[in-house]
């Protein structure tokens, strides 16, 4: 199995739809006569000027609420609209060179999903979609209105590669499996060939949080998993001043891209955002100088660019925060903008240099708040230097066994000619290219 190779220069612009256009949570909900979905159009200049090659799109299928108690696969949610507001959006974002990918949700259902209203009409064939335990449906995690599908059922199977391709067909370019860690990778092996075997260039990720990636990937035939090791490492190793904790995860990250290439982010819409997770605002250009300048296939959540901020708290109600609704595109002067210019520059930076895509990192100086790191691949290098510390950091070039290189970026230090040793100051960063 081989991975798209669109999927080398992907750059996803991650969005939440029933919050982005105001759908959920909202009372009364809109109808499908507001076709809300179509506003995404309007920001869709925005994530090419942002330099992202694609659309990551949350659920977008009928639901109940959130989204993810699915009630129809192959019906657009009529908060959102309807099929012919999702072909526009498709459309208009191939006409932008954007890719597209699909959330969809095959662990479980929503309550008022045909085939469950059935199995509790006392349906047998129905009730085969589901598992049980004690006499009882299943529930995903405790939540009483996300039922189990049962995965060991071929109808089940082949229903699930039915939605996939159904939509695959419609102009989508890839799917984001949700939940696919409570899905056996069985059922995935099954099912993913089904699709492959008419669309060949659709890219394939499972939401997967803790375990071994790679024998995931193996099992399930997933082109990639999400990263959340990575993640967690990256905002914990930041507020900790415990650069120990980042190297380590960037370790597992290099044996993992032997295999595969995971999907890499510092938020996304089920996690606190970025700027609210670190404790010192200076931090957050680092957080997204590791994002952009490690192997993987990034995505940047909507607002993160502008550096928004927002809590996630475990009760019902507790992701609202992270999933607002957008208005208006801000302008160049607003709230954010240098946050916004700094991850246009770093995207910048990866674009020119694509072999980034599955660069593996070296360390070259590690203590708890300072660390330099080598970050390669066969077509080059870049040499990147963190500091967390109230002292400025300095970095040697021959004492690293590099000759010499070039800034080609870093806080409060343009870019200068070839140098051999130069200095970080505190809590800033530099990016060097080696001569």
């Amino acid at each position: 199995m081989t991975m798209p190779d669109w999927v080398t220069h992907a750059i996803w612009w991650q969005i939440y739809p029933l919050g982005f256009v105001g759908a959920h949570p909202a009372d009364p909900p809109p109808g499908p006569e507001e076709h809300r979905l179509r506003r995404i159009v309007e920001w869709l200049d925005h994530a090419v000027e942002l330099g992202a090659s694609g659309l990551a799109l949350g659920p977008v299928f009928a639901s109940r609420t959130h989204g993810y108690d699915t009630t129809d696969h192959l019906r657009i949610d009529p908060r959102l609209g309807d099929d012919a507001d999702f072909d526009h959006v498709v459309a208009e974002a191939h006409r932008r060179g954007l890719r597209v990918l699909l959330d969809g949700v095959f662990n479980h259902v929503g309550t008022d999903f045909a085939r469950y209203r059935q199995a509790l009409g006392g349906d047998a064939d129905s009730a085969a979609w589901f598992r049980h335990r004690d006499g009882k449906f299943e529930v995903f995690e405790g939540h009483g209105e996300l039922i189990a599908l049962n995965h060991d059922n071929p109808e089940v199977v082949n229903y699930t590669a039915g939605v996939m391709r159904h939509w695959l067909g419609r102009g989508a370019d890839g799917w984001r499996l949700d939940a696919a860690y409570a899905v056996p990778d069985r059922f995935w092996a099954q099912v993913l060939p089904i699709v492959r075997s008419d669309f060949g260039d659709a890219w394939f990720v499972g939401e997967v949080i803790h375990g071994d990636y790679a024998a995931t990937v193996a099992a399930s035939t997933f082109d990639s998993v999400t990263q959340y090791e990575l993640w967690k490492a990256v905002w914990s190793a930041l507020n900790d001043g415990n650069f120990h904790e980042l190297d380590w995860a960037l370790q597992r990250h290099n044996d993992f891209l032997a295999s595969f290439v995971p999907m890499t982010f510092v938020g996304n819409h089920d996690v606190t955002r970025i700027a609210s997770q670190l404790s010192d605002a200076r931090h957050l250009e680092h957080a997204l100088v590791i994002l952009f300048t490690t192997g993987g296939i990034p995505s940047v959540y909507a607002g993160d660019e502008w550096g928004h901020q927002g809590v996630k708290e475990e009760r019902r109600g507790g992701d609202d925060a992270v999933r607002p609704e957008f208005g208006e595109r801000p302008g160049p002067d607003a709230p954010g903008a240098d946050v916004l210019r700094l991850h246009q520059y770093l995207i910048g930076l990866r674009r020119r240099h694509p072999w980034l895509h599955s660069a593996t990192t070296t360390p070259l100086l590690l203590t708890n708040t300072q660390y330099v790191y080598r970050s390669a691949g066969a077509a080059g290098a870049l040499v990147v230097a963190l500091n967390l510390d109230d002292a400025p950091l300095r970095v040697a070039l021959p004492e690293l066994g590099l000759a010499s290189g070039v800034v080609v970026a870093g806080s409060k230090a343009p870019p200068q000619e070839q140098i051999e040793v130069t200095e970080v100051p505190p809590h800033g960063w530099l990016v060097i290219e080696p001569r």
